[in-house]
């Protein structure tokens, strides 16, 4: 899968994903700004309020990187190259999959089995956490958010654990967090107006064309690379084809 495309995608996609975000946790984010610690001057401390959203963002760049890595180790493990070519239309798969997500022709997918069973367990973790009275505290409660169920994150999740790669799954995750951030901050600074602005279709489709593209080279790439090597530096990919 080639990894500048996939980091593309998965920033607009975080864009694109932010008017999902306003109406699934943008409730959370205005009402921990209600309930943070105030400042001096009567407001939710500005830097508890980014605590939340660094801690959501890591959750998100820790359980890629873990399930990134794992993947890839079992990708090692199995060397066969028909296995690592059923791995790279996997790959493609759910690029296509993410793309039809942005698009809105499929619901969002992934998150089922977090609801039933990891959610309930993480929950009560939260919980713990208030009153938030300390910056470790809201970095704390933010990874316990970023475990929240969101078809949304768990589909770009896929995307990212199926380059089998540590670091390129956890950046591709860091990218998707980073482009959900200002509307969950906009909500959290009472801006709501302005956090409902990465609802605009031209973000998902931008985002859907990306990841079909990202789809097309990583079935093509090994193929491609192979009739101009001139390309080879440019277009990383999961697997290699025999020349032969």
């Amino acid at each position: 899968m080639t990894g500048n495309i996939t980091l593309l995608a998965a920033l607009l996609l975080g864009l694109a994903a932010s008017g999902h975000c306003f109406v699934m946790c943008g409730g959370i984010s205005t009402a921990l700004g209600l309930a943070t610690a105030r400042g001096a001057n009567g407001r939710p401390r500005a830097d508890f309020l980014v605590g939340y959203q660094v801690g959501r963002v890591f959750a998100y760049a820790l359980v890629a990187l873990v399930v990134g890595g794992a993947l890839g180790a079992l990708a090692d493990a199995l060397a066969a190259e028909g296995v690592r070519r059923a791995l790279r239309i996997v790959a493609a798969l759910a690029l296509v999959a993410g793309a039809l997500v942005a698009f809105g022709r499929l619901r969002d997918v992934g998150a089922g089995f977090v609801g039933r069973h990891l959610w309930p367990k993480l929950a009560p973790l939260g919980r713990r956490l208030l009153p938030v009275t300390s910056l470790p505290r809201a970095i704390g409660f933010g990874m316990v958010w970023g475990f929240m169920p969101c078809g949304f994150v768990y589909t770009v999740l896929t995307l990212a654990a199926l380059q089998l790669d540590a670091l390129r799954a956890a950046a591709t995750m860091l990218m998707f967090g980073l482009g959900t951030a200002p509307a969950m901050l906009a909500a959290a600074f009472g801006a709501r107006r302005l956090a409902a602005l990465g609802s605009r279709t031209a973000l998902r489709r931008g985002a859907g064309v990306v990841l079909l593209a990202g789809a097309a080279l990583t079935l093509t790439a090994p193929w491609l690379v192979t009739a101009i090597p001139a390309l080879h530096p440019w277009m990383p990919y999961l697997c290699s084809v025999d020349a032969r």
